[in-house]
């Protein structure tokens, strides 16, 4: 499937929470720019859930797979357990941001 006729995961990921009573997440932003190991992070899991990936252990094993850099580490032992301190890590940081800076990034 090319992907322009692929279906976006991530959207898909986003309009089911938003069902499930989750309406803010439509408007979700970042109040700074991504690191290059944050955007190279979140390209991977975006690839990977397009392949129907799921599920932490599945996810970490396919990021490990690929040599994808852990952002607050620099290393790539990713585990369930430190896909979950990683992307914690993140969004408390981009929260922070957010309420620091607004919208904008």
């Amino acid at each position: 499937m090319s992907n322009a006729t692929r279906p976006d995961a991530f959207k898909e990921m986003m309009a089911a929470a938003r069902a499930a009573g989750r309406p803010e997440l439509a408007h979700q932003g970042r109040g700074r720019p991504l690191s290059p190991a944050e955007d190279a992070f979140a390209d991977a899991l975006m690839e990977i859930y397009g392949e129907g990936t799921v599920g932490e252990a599945a996810l970490a094993d396919a990021l490990a797979a690929r040599g994808i850099i852990r952002p607050s580490s620099g290393t790539v032992d990713w585990t369930a357990d430190t896909l979950a301190a990683e992307l914690q890590a993140i969004n408390a940081d981009l929260d922070a941001a957010y309420l620091e800076n607004g919208f904008g990034a």
